[in-house]
């Protein structure tokens, strides 16, 4: 018996090609969004907060499953990666990240790392959001891919001014860990302090690896301030304020947003209790969600939030609003959508100037009780 094959109907082929194409346009698509943070190092607890709140939000996104952009659906993967809060490794990080093709990036974590990686992105067209860089100088090289979802130390060093006026203080002493950060910081502090009518008795820098304090707390002692002003991270103010009440000095401790993590009591021991810090930014404890997404964070990764996982994971949802906005998924595409950005997050309402900052951001001042980070109070800038 001999069979013949039936030529294919030209509505059927049409039909197979159809059906073949609409598979094509619906299937998914992986997105790359960068994760730049120090993963190593003295302060690296404070890099996978941040790091880990990237992840969460890309989580959450993918498991709603309803990211469609331009008729695909979009799943998102995090390139995290660890600059070392060093700027060489920094400045690599971001031309790897640059190369594996991310069509964003959520970092630095330092201002040090931030701002020479800056040129990088911007030379490549990469829209970089930094969740903790706070030195002002990040936004004003005039960088259009630069934003930041946090408060600058142009607001925060006069904050804890005002806090140390308020508190009737009339001499400080001023010490720094002469990177970008705790050096813009104490600045910033110092310029405002002299506008009040604080006397600086003295200004003096260490190092962000130090562990011996000693001699400049000596020499402070003698000079006996009403306060002591400390720009840098936790894991070098801590070592400071325990060895400052070593020495029995009565001096209060004002630091900022480096400091001011939940782990300083760690780190501190005691004398945590002698220190008021600042976040630039509101208080998270007061936001829509907060609880939601602490009690999530700790489930998932191990950890509460120590202080950049709230505003880390806020940043990747700006992103994933650009992509929506522009339905694009384009390095192009996202980056011509952020200047109009109005969205409502976990860390609030984030709109930005023409520099990229906030146009709407809070410093929040705490204290330690027993080793608890406890809010004073919330300034609106």
């Amino acid at each position: 018996m001999k069979f013949q094959l039936k030529p294919i109907s030209a509505a059927l082929t049409v039909a197979c090609i159809a059906m073949a194409y609409g598979q094509a346009a619906r299937a998914d698509v992986t997105v790359k969004i960068g994760s730049a943070a120090p993963l190593t190092g003295n302060i690296a607890h404070m890099g996978q907060d941040a790091a880990d709140g990237v992840k969460l939000a890309v989580q959450q996104i993918n498991k709603a499953g309803n990211l469609v952009i331009g008729g695909q659906k979009v799943v998102l993967e995090v390139d995290s990666l660890d600059d070392q809060a060093d700027p060489r490794t920094g400045t690599n990080v971001a031309q790897k990240l640059v190369d594996d093709g991310v069509v964003a990036v959520i970092g630095h974590l330092n201002p040090g790392v931030s701002i020479p990686a800056s040129k990088i992105y911007r030379d490549n067209g990469v829209t970089q959001i930094t969740p903790g860089s706070t030195n002002p100088q990040y936004t004003l090289q005039g960088y259009k891919t630069a934003f930041r979802v946090i408060g600058t130390d142009a607001q925060q060093g006069p904050a804890l001014a005002k806090y140390a006026q308020n508190q009737k203080v009339k001499t400080v002493a001023i010490v720094d860990d002469a990177t970008a950060y705790g050096q813009g910081l104490a600045d910033q502090f110092e310029k405002t302090a002299k506008a009040q009518g604080i006397q600086v008795l003295s200004r003096d820098a260490t190092n962000d690896k130090a562990t011996d304090f000693k001699a400049i707390l000596t020499k402070i002692k003698a000079e006996r301030p009403d306060a002591i002003m400390y720009g840098g991270e936790d894991a070098t103010g801590g070592p400071f304020a325990k060895q400052a009440m070593q020495l029995a000095i009565r001096a209060r401790i004002l630091a900022g947003d480096g400091v001011c993590t939940t782990d300083l009591a760690r780190l501190a021991g005691d004398a945590a209790d002698n220190l008021v810090c600042s976040v630039a930014g509101g208080d998270l404890s007061a936001m829509s969600g907060s609880a939601a997404f602490g009690k999530e964070l700790k489930a998932v990764y191990g950890h509460d939030p120590v202080v950049y996982s709230p505003v880390a994971y806020s940043a990747v949802y700006v992103i994933v609003d650009a992509m929506k906005r522009s339905n694009s998924i384009t390095r192009a595409g996202i980056l011509a959508a952020m200047p109009a950005t109005n969205l409502d997050t976990l860390i609030g309402n984030i709109r930005f100037d023409e520099h990229g900052d906030l146009k709407d951001s809070s410093i929040s001042l705490y204290k330690y009780v027993k080793g608890k980070r406890t809010l004073l109070e919330v300034e609106k800038m």
